[in-house]
């Protein structure tokens, strides 16, 4: 597949910034990661910016997002923390990926920030080419990145992408979390699942926790990793305080 898109490519047509949401880790009451998160260049939401995204921008939209995040999170100390950054990126978007890495690995290069500490998410609702898809997840973690199935659950791939290519994470799609404390077949669910990606050696993280009740609920299954509102909203090229939701842990 030719990288043709790489080629003469003008920058995304408005400027993005960056939101950033913490992913914590409630064993060692700790930052696991942050997730950056797109935005406007005055905070507005990601649907704003989403808008400006056609198919001949996608290229250059994936890639002023993986540079733009890098950048941002250089700044808050987040290489510092010793935290995860963690990026979302377009499989669609990416025509061949040791060609398409070479911006994301510049910037990494000149912030002096370990790719061993770099996390891309993809989601599966997005449907591609399966053979695509792991000619990226491969090449990227043979370069020192870090992998993560985003809205697991929800879409495509399921339980086969699992069996042809081990990710380091998977992210459980928010619609198993809401309101799980009053729904015992996701509880069920979640249950057999964190069971299932530790038989694997892989990382699960819930998202999208709102409420105390799921929090607990969640906590007494066994999940480590947790993201939502009830912990912090994104942060507008800020980090969230950290007694913002340490406190939180104790109950």
């Amino acid at each position: 597949m030719k990288c043709e898109a790489c080629v003469g490519v003008n920058g995304f047509p408005i400027d993005i910034s960056m939101a950033f949401q913490p992913i914590v880790d409630i064993e060692e009451n700790t930052i696991f990661a942050h997730e950056a998160l797109v935005r406007g260049p005055k905070g507005e939401g990601a649907a704003f910016v989403f808008q400006q995204v056609s198919e001949l921008s996608r290229y250059a939209f994936d890639q002023t997002c993986r540079t733009k995040a890098i950048e941002l999170a250089s700044g808050l100390g987040i290489r510092e923390q010793g935290s995860y950054l963690s990026i979302n990126f377009l499989p669609n978007a990416v025509y061949e990926p040791k060609a398409c890495i070479k911006a994301t690995l510049s910037v990494a290069e000149k912030y002096q920030f370990p790719l061993d500490r770099i996390v891309f998410e993809f989601t599966e609702v997005e449907q591609i080419n399966s053979d695509h898809l792991l000619n990226i997840m491969k090449t990227y973690h043979e370069i020192g990145f870090k992998i993560a199935i985003d809205d697991f659950g929800a879409g495509w791939s399921g339980l086969g992408l699992l069996g042809l290519f081990r990710p380091d994470i998977v992210k459980l799609d928010m619609g198993l979390i809401r309101n799980i404390n009053d729904n015992h077949a996701l509880r069920v669910i979640v249950k057999h699942t964190t069971a299932m990606v530790a038989d694997l050696n892989v990382s699960l993280i819930c998202e999208g926790i709102e409420t105390r009740d799921e929090f607990m609920v969640l906590r007494d299954l066994g999940v480590r990793y947790m993201q939502g509102y009830f912990f912090a909203r994104p942060c507008f090229k800020a980090l969230s305080p950290r007694e913002d939701w340490q406190d939180l842990l104790d109950t």
